[in-house]
């Protein structure tokens, strides 16, 4: 095994608590029909920054919080001796077809003591990783009762319950850099054992998500399956998304991966950005991804801003502040390397009056358009930043848009048909993902 390296809104707390201890609970199979679509509640951890959702797991049932990731290849939590009790969970075998699926080599066969989730021998093996800390380490890969609501508003409805949901077992050092009472992470990804795909397998219904972060005042939600996309008041953008190709990067991106893995991350084609409608110039080149893996755009919940390569950044920074001359500034905030005085900055349904930052994609006709409330960043002493990271000059990905970018914005993800939906700021429409309405 290999080791290296609160605030929290009031109301998001309430309406956890609130899905995880009113709902009955009923089998996937229940009376021989399947949800069309469950939920998971998101809450934005005000220290860390890091989006948490929480879910039942185990015989007894017990509430689990985990950190959620874009990336990773499954849920994994601690199930170090004291952490993890159930009398449902069941080990996935060496030779058997999870196995082979979860395309890993690694078998447990030298584990002494009493058998427990952590120690079982002809135990398909796994490699848990934080991706905040980009630790990972090896651990079993079991199954257990995974349950999640199937209704988020206007009040708390049914569980649904996966019997045998496969989840690999971390270590409590591995939940160093998580959000206080975090336990694991739960991979959103593409990976065949990521929630996405097994929660279609075991429900039947469409192979696809919605995400929506919320703000740190809000609380958001996670839909998987076939539901309208509904929100109070009045607001129904099932059929108002613009769409863009996922892309894959015939690399992996994840800290541990064999030769020939394809990243499971998901990377959109952004061929140009705009500030105020005008191209920055930069190289184009590290838009694209290129053979060893190396460059593109990816989504990522981990990061707490959008980081950009540091040519990009520069170009980026200095288009803004040439649009912004007008507005004073004050001395750059870390992480940030523009600020202003933000007494002086103007105020729309969108967030600050700033320049748009305009995200290009790849049939050139369709943009996602960043307004102020996603491009900046309130900092200490009244000054507000835009709220973009220098990556350094030869990171892995050339752009990484992070969370604070996708808060209040409805993302779709359509594994079947590989394309993202998105919907630009729900503040536009007077809602945000506080109001997600199902049920």
């Amino acid at each position: 095994m290999a080791r290296s390296s609160n605030l929290v809104a009031s109301t998001a707390t309430a309406l956890l608590l609130l899905l995880l201890s009113t709902c009955s609970c009923r089998a996937a199979s229940s009376s021989g029909k399947n949800p069309t679509a469950v939920v998971l509640p998101v809450r934005k951890d005000g220290a860390t920054l890091q989006y948490l959702t929480s879910f039942r797991q185990r015989t007894p049932q017990t509430p689990v919080t985990a950190v959620l990731d874009l990336g990773g290849a499954t849920l994994w939590v601690d199930c170090d001796p004291g952490s993890y009790a159930s009398s449902s969970y069941a080990r996935v075998p060496c030779a058997s077809k999870p196995c082979r699926l979860a395309r890993t080599a690694a078998c447990a066969t030298s584990c002494v003591g009493a058998p427990s989730p952590g120690c079982l021998n002809d135990t398909c093996g796994g490699f848990p990783e934080n991706t905040v800390t980009r630790v990972a380490t090896g651990g079993n890969l079991i199954t257990d009762v995974l349950s999640v609501p199937t209704t988020f508003r206007p009040t708390p409805g049914p569980l649904a319950a996966a019997p045998a949901f496969l989840f690999a077992c971390g270590a409590k050092f591995l939940t160093e850099g998580l959000a206080s009472g975090a336990a694991g992470m739960a991979s959103l990804s593409r990976a065949r054992f990521a929630l996405p795909t097994q929660l279609a397998a075991t429900f039947r219904f469409s192979p696809r998500f919605a995400l929506c972060l919320p703000s740190t005042t809000s609380a958001g939600v996670v839909v998987f399956g076939d539901a309208p996309y509904a929100f109070q008041p009045g607001v129904d953008l099932s059929g108002s998304l613009l769409y863009t190709p996922l892309l894959v990067n015939n690399v992996s991106t994840a800290g541990v991966s064999s030769k020939g893995d394809k990243s499971t991350e998901y990377f959109i084609g952004v061929t140009a950005i705009k500030v105020n409608g005008r191209a920055v110039p930069l190289n184009a080149t590290l838009l694209g991804i290129d053979k060893q893996g190396v460059g593109g755009t990816k989504l990522s919940t981990v990061a707490p801003y959008t980081v950009l390569e540091t040519s990009i950044h520069k170009a980026v920074t200095d288009a803004f502040a040439a649009e912004t001359a007008m507005i004073p500034r004050v001395a750059a905030v870390a992480p940030f390397r523009l600020c202003y005085d933000g007494s002086k900055v103007g105020s729309t349904r969108v967030g600050p009056a700033v320049p748009t930052v305009e995200l290009v994609l790849q049939n050139q006709a369709t943009s996602w358009v960043v307004f102020g409330a996603n491009s900046m960043v309130p900092a200490r002493g009244g000054a507000l930043c835009l709220g973009v990271v220098d990556g350094g000059p030869a990171p892995r990905t050339s752009v990484v848009v992070g969370g604070h970018m996708m808060e209040d914005n409805l993302l779709e993800f359509d594994l079947q048909r590989s394309r993202l939906g998105f919907s630009s700021s729900l503040l536009f429409r007077q809602t945000t993902c506080n109001n997600f309405r199902l049920g």
